[in-house]
């Protein structure tokens, strides 16, 4: 499936589902790629997070912040299989690593999110500013990085 189905033949919302489909595929295979490429999970992540970022630039959804857009991208390495670890006690909050951790495992489980829930969060993300992924916000969260 390298080329996109074009609208003649599909509702947008299947499109939508499709597309998802389309760049979750090619994802894994980077992550597959980058896994026996000996590259570290962080190295294999920051393509997620780039993702993400590409996204509410592009205006697919926004991103109340930086740091969650950021979030997204590594809970999604996450799902994919990148063995990224939770975050060390005490450098966020008990439920930010708990979420991290829940990711991990649901990694190993591969379980399909229902289509309302998905629909739902994506909804909720699309009300949000594209302002978390300006150069200016992206360049203040990698300063405070350091």
């Amino acid at each position: 499936m390298d080329e996109l189905p074009t609208h003649e033949n599909y509702s947008s919302f299947e499109l939508n589902r499709l597309e998802v489909h389309h760049a979750r595929e090619k994802n894994s295979q980077k992550s597959a790629q980058s896994q026996t490429g000996r590259e570290g999970p962080s190295t294999q992540a920051g393509e997620f997070v780039r993702e993400e970022i590409e996204h509410v630039r592009g205006g697919k959804h926004g991103a109340r912040s930086t740091k969650q857009a950021i979030a997204i991208g590594l809970s999604k390495a996450r799902l994919e299989g990148v063995k990224l670890p939770p975050p060390a006690r005490g450098k966020t909050s008990p439920m930010t690593r708990k979420k991290a951790a829940a990711d991990l495992k649901a990694a190993r489980k591969k379980k399909v999110t229902t289509k309302k829930r998905s629909r739902a969060s994506l909804k909720a993300l699309r009300r949000e500013g594209r302002r978390a992924a300006s150069k200016k916000s992206l360049s203040r969260e990698a300063k405070k990085a350091r």
